[in-house]
């Protein structure tokens, strides 16, 4: 996943790698407390919430709250979905 995030920040170094995976991490902790139990890191949803959360928190400052507004309601959808919310 962190090469799909990097792309998605326009990053082409490794240079942020540990500030990206601890945001990839934060992101993922933040749906499972939030109540989204499924996190297949291949499902598309999931990367595009993981994204955005991470747009909102890293270096994108003007549209930060626009980004975080964005995650909010994805994870809400995703909480209020029975596809994610249950265990499998």
């Amino acid at each position: 996943m962190l090469e799909k995030i990097k792309k998605s920040l326009r990053i082409s170094n490794n240079a942020f790698d540990d500030e990206i995976s601890d945001l990839i991490d934060s992101a993922l902790i933040d749906l499972k407390i939030s109540g989204v139990v499924k996190q297949d890191e291949t499902d598309p949803l999931i990367i595009r919430a993981v994204t955005i959360y991470c747009k909102a928190h890293f270096g994108y400052n003007e549209n930060s709250e626009k980004f975080q507004n964005s995650y909010d309601l994805l994870k809400t959808h995703l909480v209020l979905s029975g596809d994610y919310n249950v265990s499998i």
